[in-house]
């Protein structure tokens, strides 16, 4: 009597392998065809097998997984609506934040949805492109639930409404659109490293931890709730991002310029577009955990010195120059940026205000280098100004960088002039083009080609494009409500709303 020998089972390692791992290999179409990206960055790839996946997770895990998440958001987010709990914000001020993530930073998250598809599909090794794929479906649910949390305040608040247009439109917004436009008109490694590592690894916790601990101080459960759902992706996304940089460099010595041209690169780009943050941080929330200052000393000073140095056994060096301006101007991005917006909120679909004494008080606690003796004689100034019935709002178009698109409203703070505007100029096919800081500066200089083709929306606006030559009129192709959702918070209809929901 024979008996047939059970197989025997495979153990999680190699399962995984044979789920993810297809080994298809082209035979009749050439493999630059196929894989026509594989040589355009230069890099030298020898073994795609070396990849190592940052978490071996299958389709099927995944979906219990994120399903398992979204059923507990979505019963908080209705418990949330159900109880009318926009009354127990700190006050309607703090929406003006939920504003500027729902236009600045969601559309981020639709448009890294596109970029990680393309890398997937760009890459021949099956590890990265399946480590793509997954972030690519991450994203997509990020997007959707930032967009359904926050919905709810669209019933009550101004300035949601028309998100989406605003992403494509908006002078302000073109910041984090041209942001997101560089890194996927980039190769598929690039990609890689300026979003995988050089956003979500390096730069993340600037954006996701002030923003959720700032929703939670100031009474906002849900999007507590959305940030603590996200940010267990966020783990794998930056593990994702350190394994991609740590593949490349182990793979070919010559490889490393490279990769340290593009970390260098985008360790500035998103340094840069977060200069946003720095102003919700600051000034946006009524109750502030803590300051910009705070978070750069230990997000960039701290972990971010620390991983390059992990990486110099590799030969990555420290990128010197461009933390010495970042760690110089974390005690004046912040005002400046909220300078910027108060004289331009006449084109904004936001509501800005000047600090009241408390919180001016409290900035001179967390600045008390440079708030006392720059920003505060200036806002009080503006309050000087606005009491006598001559509240100033600029009518012309600011000059912005080529390459991060920001006003040029910075000043040379290293260089020890920090009443002097930077200004820097590149030529370019007889052209002369205008950069906010030496970090823009060299980017422009070593890409020209690429950001000649930028949108700027002063540009486009003197051209003709944007419904033309007033403010009134660019304002009614923004889709924004003159009266409605600009100009300042005093008076506007979120803080008739807010006094209404409150029976002040």
């Amino acid at each position: 009597m024979s008996v047939n020998q059970r197989k025997k089972r495979l153990n999680k390692k190699d399962a995984y392998k044979y789920m993810t791992r297809l080994g298809w290999d082209p035979t009749y179409q050439k493999e630059e065809d196929v894989f026509p990206y594989l040589e355009m960055e230069g890099l030298k790839i020898h073994d795609w097998e070396a990849w190592e996946d940052p978490f071996k997770m299958t389709m099927d895990s995944y979906w219990k997984l994120q399903a398992e998440k979204d059923k507990k958001l979505y019963s908080i987010i209705d418990a949330f609506a159900q109880n009318n709990a926009q009354k127990n914000i700190s006050d309607a001020r703090y929406v003006n934040a939920l504003k500027l993530f729902l236009t600045a930073v969601t559309p981020l998250e639709y448009k890294v949805v596109q970029g990680f598809s393309h890398a997937a599909r760009a890459f021949k090794g099956e590890g990265a492109s399946i480590a793509c794929q997954m972030q690519a479906i991450d994203e997509l649910r990020h997007y959707q639930t930032q967009v359904h949390t926050m919905s709810h305040y669209n019933k009550y608040f101004d300035g949601f409404s028309e998100h989406t247009t605003l992403r494509d439109r908006v002078w302000y917004l073109s910041v984090p659109k041209s942001f997101a436009d560089d890194a996927s008109t980039a190769g598929p490694f690039e990609y890689l490293t300026a979003i995988s590592f050089s956003f979500e690894f390096v730069l993340t916790s600037l954006l996701f931890v002030p923003f959720m601990s700032g929703a939670a101080y100031n009474g906002d459960m849900a999007t507590v709730t959305f940030g603590f759902s996200a940010q267990s992706d966020e783990s794998r996304h930056m593990t994702l991002g350190l394994s991609a940089i740590k593949f490349m460099l182990e793979q070919d010595a010559d490889n490393v310029p490279i990769v340290q041209k593009w970390m260098d690169k985008w360790l500035w780009r998103g340094y840069r577009m977060l200069g946003l943050v720095s102003t919700m941080m600051d000034y946006m929330l009524p109750n502030s955990p803590t300051s910009w200052s705070e978070a750069v000393e230990l997000y960039i000073e701290q972990n971010c010195i620390a991983l390059y140095k992990d990486l110099e056994k590799y030969g990555i060096k420290l990128p010197t120059d461009l933390l010495n301006t970042i760690v110089a101007e974390k005690g004046h991005v912040s005002h400046q940026f909220w300078n910027m917006l108060y004289n331009h909120t006449n084109a904004m679909a936001l509501h800005i205000w000047m600090p009241d004494e408390q919180k001016m008080n409290w900035l001179s606690e967390k600045y008390p280098d440079t708030f006392d003796k720059y920003y505060r004689p200036m806002f009080e100034r503006y309050i000087a100004l606005q009491e006598k019935g001559e509240r100033y709002y600029s009518e012309t178009l600011p000059q912005i960088c080529q390459t991060c698109q920001i006003p040029l409203g910075f000043t040379d703070i290293e260089g020890g002039n920090p009443h002097v505007y930077t200004h820097k100029t590149s030529e370019y096919n007889g052209e002369i083009f205008h950069t906010c800081s030496d970090g823009c500066k060299e980017i422009f200089d070593a890409q020209p080609e690429k950001y000649v083709q930028s949108w700027l929306p002063p540009h486009q606006i003197f051209q003709g494009n944007c419904g033309g030559a007033t403010i009134p009129e660019v304002l009614k192709w923004y889709k924004i409500e003159h009266g409605q959702d600009n100009l300042d918070y005093v008076g506007s209809p979120d803080e008739a709303m807010w006094n209404k929901l409150k029976n002040k």
